[in-house]
């Protein structure tokens, strides 16, 4: 398959009414290979969800929402390609790891394109889309998190200009393995 250009996607913000593709983008990405090193989530925990889990999703991180926005790519055929989530944090808070948050900032997750469109530029489109909403806020910076084992992700967020922040977070999905990501971050 011959890799489409990032010019040829049309990038957007998701709106309200996108909550059934929203659930199937997110069940497709679970379903990844790779899933379990780039998702906190199984796909059988989202599968299991009810549509107003996903509608309420789509609300809050769609059009008009200021805490968190969800980029698509939406390919020439109409397929959603892929996607990124960027959620604003604030300084005195917490983040999902219980660590402080120390200034305000963008922090992506949700990352996802789809194998045929690996290769394309495309995270570069998604990510400067979900930059660019991010900086309107004025974030002081973008940071993500990275399970260790990723590396194709991990080269993938250094070519769009994330850079290790010396951070790494441990944790267990499960009790019985202890796992690490890298926390990557860009400045405004």
């Amino acid at each position: 398959m011959t890799a489409v250009t990032r010019n040829d996607y049309a990038v957007r913000a998701i709106r309200p009414d996108d909550w059934e593709r929203v659930k199937q983008l997110r069940l497709d990405a679970l379903r990844d290979p790779v899933a379990h090193l780039a998702f906190l989530e199984t796909y059988e925990d989202a599968a299991s969800k009810p549509d107003s889990f996903w509608q309420d999703r789509a609300v809050g991180s769609g059009v008009g929402s200021t805490t968190a926005q969800q980029f698509i790519a939406e390919a020439p055929d109409g397929t959603w390609a892929g996607s990124v989530t960027v959620l604003m944090e604030e300084p005195g808070t917490q983040d999902w790891t219980g660590n402080p948050v120390e200034r305000r900032q963008g922090h992506a997750v949700g990352v996802f394109v789809r194998p045929e469109h690996r290769g394309s530029g495309l995270i570069g489109a998604l990510f400067t889309a979900g930059l660019a909403w991010a900086w309107q806020r004025d974030a002081e910076r973008m940071r993500l998190f990275v399970h260790e084992d990723n590396h194709r992700a991990q080269r993938a967020y250094r070519r769009i200009g994330f850079a290790p922040s010396g951070l790494v977070v441990v944790f267990s999905k499960d009790e019985s393995v202890n796992e690490r990501e890298f926390v990557l971050e860009r400045p405004s």
